[in-house]
């Protein structure tokens, strides 16, 4: 059977890499088990599916749009959405919920074999005494049980969530306190989430700022509280010592889960990434200074994930971004996508693609 399934998928670069996942599937499960493959698969991304506002140029606006994304994550071998639920859209005002774009979404990527890490995140217009969405929650048992609401939901579809994102950036949390009451929110929304779904896994917000904030988040009491620990990686691919960089931090990230007694938890990266920008356009440097052209980018990804997947203890990988923004950050950061603002593909999206199709192969040897 296996020899068939060869000789008819193996016509193309595409249908190659459904080979590599149907019969990484014979290895894992002793079937041809694809959904079980998706599950295990360690290549995500980010997508801002859930962006129809001013602010981001309409960027999905309608269901075409999101089918296009979805396709263009099918073809280059993605397994994994990191994708948003904002608190300020699903209850617009207090009590009352809405859940009709998410619904959407979410179906068109069960519907498209796409596993989903949902974030849990930000303020909503109505809570008390915050005045911008990236303010703590005043009160967080609003906090909770919006989170609650959202993970009832999708019980059936969505196992993995996670909460706030970069709880250790004054950008995304506005009140920085080493983490400190970010663990507090934490530990409520843990501890609420395992009772309305004892099987999903929570991962902590997207840490930003490196080990100092790993060991802030045990430190203020966040064991216990989070299944996997999620971390952000980037780097410049023009320093030399990017690559000794990035396999550093995951080493010391996971020494300091061991010496708290969580060795046996995995490692999500669900942030990584650099612009790609196509020769001459001009635009401002990306934060780390210098933008990367399209090819540098693609040779910048290939690097990465090498050295992501060869770490035993990295499970996932997010690149950010699926696609180009316009105009929204007004610098290189607009550029990370694998496919420009067109939909047209990029090198870096070619490179996933192989690396996609290179993990599975090796696989099966």
């Amino acid at each position: 059977m296996i020899s068939r399934i060869i000789s008819i998928l193996n016509r193309s670069r595409l249908n190659r890499i459904v080979l590599g996942v149907l019969l990484a599937g014979c290895i894992f499960s002793g079937s041809a088990n694809t959904e079980e493959m998706n599950k295990e698969s360690p290549f995500g991304v980010l997508a801002f599916l859930h962006w129809n506002h001013p602010w981001n140029n309409h960027k999905y606006p309608d269901e075409k749009s999101l089918k296009k994304a979805a396709a263009l994550m099918r073809e280059a071998g993605i397994s994994w959405v990191r994708m948003d639920f904002l608190w300020d859209e699903i209850e617009p005002r207090k009590g009352e919920f809405d859940f009709t774009k998410y619904d959407r979404i979410v179906e068109l990527l069960s519907a498209s074999g796409i596993n989903i890490l949902g974030l849990l995140e930000y303020n909503c217009a109505w809570d008390g005494e915050a005045k911008k969405w990236n303010d703590p929650p005043q009160d967080n048992r609003l906090f909770v049980n919006y989170a609650v609401k959202v993970i009832s939901r999708y019980k059936g579809k969505i196992k993995h969530w996670e909460v706030w994102n970069e709880p250790d950036s004054s950008i995304y949390w506005s009140r920085q306190d080493s983490l400190k009451s970010y663990c507090l929110l934490l530990r409520e929304v843990y501890l609420a989430a395992k009772k309305t779904d004892p099987h999903c896994r929570i991962l902590n917000g997207g840490i930003a700022n490196g080990i100092a904030s790993v060991n802030h988040l045990y430190d203020n009491g966040g064991k216990g509280y989070f299944d996997i620990l999620n971390i952000h990686i980037f780097e410049s691919p023009f320093c030399k010592s990017s690559i000794s960089k990035v396999n550093a931090y995951v080493r010391l990230a996971a020494n300091i889960m061991k010496r708290n007694g969580d060795g046996d938890k995995k490692i999500w990266v669900t942030e990584t990434g650099c612009p790609g920008v196509r020769e001459g356009l001009e635009t401002a440097n990306w934060w780390l200074g210098k933008n990367p052209g399209e090819e540098e980018q693609a040779e910048w990804l290939r690097e990465v994930y090498g050295a992501l997947l060869k770490e035993k203890p990295v499970a996932k990988i997010f690149w950010a971004f699926l696609r180009d923004c316009r105009k929204h950050w007004d610098s290189g950061v607009d550029y990370f996508g694998l496919v420009r603002w067109d939909y047209s593909v990029k090198p870096a999206f070619q490179a996933y693609r192989q690396e996609v199709e290179d993990y599975f192969n090796n696989r099966q040897r």
